[in-house]
């Protein structure tokens, strides 16, 4: 009997995905000052094309550079340079070597661009992050024009990367990204005609996808990743995400991804807030079967008509194939053991490899760490920055062509990630400079 990962899947746009386990997006940090891929994209790229994966979803390609997720980034924010479109040509073609499919991921970072990049990010109102360290600003509220002026952005990436030789985009609208501020009325606070009731908080994703739309043609699809819920009070909720569904039914997406949180509340890493998250009812058989949005993945199946992608969790064959083969999902979406095992699709779906490595629960510390004293958002906020960093050193050995250091401790990699932040923040901001005219 064919395990139901190594089915293909043929999408609305006409791609053909050649196996259903997919590299979702993370952001790699290995952009040169300039906001430009460079060779160590190509190489962290092509080892996970050789790894067997299906399809490739890039990390968040930026649209606009004084709003990033990190200084790290790749922007396309105008019209490609000769030297850039060929770097980004170079990219899908690495992409694409082995017979996987490849697609890019547009971003807004918003609110959640930190203040070492910008102390002033745009947003849809003027809610800062409720996170502590002083890491981000109070963010500044868009204008008719700024918005207006954001889609034609999406719009110029969408075009940049279908010359390029990619087989779509994704627009980003989750994780407490721009798309997904303007989604939720615990920050979207406007009284206009882009705040308000969910038609209008869901105006700005709509006509971004068809402003993207209008420059795919034939062979090349547009998606979205979409948040469940922000499991938080006051936020994004399950039937608002429910309705955003439906809204998008009408507009021939290739898929849409389910995932869920936000830098406040980050469910998409498996992780707890400093602040109580607004429960959602789990199924005892969810739990079982590892991935954290499979309910609502379950749940929304009976109102998509698109195909639907799940990231978060998924560890073992078992899990995916039956997830696939019940009708729970489409596609599987695999991360964070991706920038460890970066072959493991390959074994995954010869059949050597069953599980996994869950190296978040390998990796994970607890508060006696830090001595009897210390608080417990002190070893969240360690866990959670500690293995984001302890996962970017990982892709940045790959992209170096050097082998995964397993041994890496969660405090040395937290250290680590900061002392390049602060690097690359420089960098860029040296390189932004450059750019201003005299």
């Amino acid at each position: 009997m064919t395990s139901m990962i190594n089915t293909s899947l043929t999408l609305r746009s006409g791609v053909e995905i050649p196996n259903r386990l997919v590299k979702a997006a993370m952001t790699e940090r290995l952009a040169d000052p300039h906001n430009n891929v460079t060779e160590r994209h190509l190489k962290l790229y092509k080892a996970w094309a050789d790894g067997g994966i299906g399809l490739q979803i890039t990390g968040n390609v930026q649209v606009d550079r004084r709003n990033l997720e990190a200084p790290g980034n790749v922007v396309i924010d105008a019209k490609p340079s000769n030297e850039q479109a060929a770097m980004l040509s170079r990219w899908a073609e690495v992409c694409k070597s082995s017979g996987g499919k490849v697609v890019m991921q547009l971003s807004h970072a918003g609110r959640q661009t930190m203040k070492m990049i910008n102390p002033q990010p745009d947003a849809p109102s003027a809610v800062p992050v409720e996170l502590p360290g002083g890491q981000f600003g109070t963010p500044r509220a868009m204008t008719g024009d700024d918005i207006k002026a954001l889609i034609g952005r999406f719009a110029i990436a969408t075009r940049a990367a279908r010359e390029a030789g990619f087989d779509g985009v994704q627009i980003h609208a989750a994780h407490g990204y721009l798309m997904s501020q303007f989604l939720t009325p615990r920050v979207n606070q406007r009284t206009d005609k882009w705040g308000g009731p969910l038609e209008n908080r869901a105006r700005l994703l709509l006509e971004t996808i068809r402003a993207a739309q209008a420059e795919a043609g034939p062979g090349f699809g547009v998606s979205v990743k979409l948040n469940s819920t922000d499991f938080q009070k006051g936020g994004f909720s399950r039937e608002d995400s429910m309705a955003v569904i439906g809204m998008l039914n009408d507009l021939d997406l290739d898929f849409v991804e389910i995932s869920g949180g936000n830098y406040e509340q980050p469910k998409m890493m498996d992780m707890e807030g400093l602040q109580p998250s607004e429960a959602q009812p789990v199924r005892e058989s969810t739990r079982k079967r590892e991935a954290y949005f499979l309910d609502y993945a379950r749940d929304v199946q009976g109102v998509a008509t698109m195909p639907l992608m799940v990231t978060g969790g998924f560890r073992t064959v078992e899990a995916m194939n039956t997830a696939l083969s019940d009708g729970e999902a489409d596609l599987i979406g695999l991360g964070r053991p991706l920038c460890v095992d970066v072959d493991a699709p390959k074994q995954l779906l010869s059949g050597e490899l069953t599980e996994l490595t869950s190296w978040e629960k390998i990796l994970r510390i607890g508060p006696g760490v830090f001595g009897p004293n210390s608080s417990i958002g002190l070893f969240k906020a360690m866990n959670g920055f500690g293995m984001q960093g302890w996962f970017y050193h990982q892709l940045h050995r790959i992209a170096d062509g050097e082998g995964p250091n397993r041994k890496l401790g969660l405090i040395s990699a937290f250290l680590k990630m900061q002392g390049l932040d602060s690097k690359m923040a420089k960098a860029y901001q040296a390189a932004l400079k450059e750019r201003q005219p005299a």
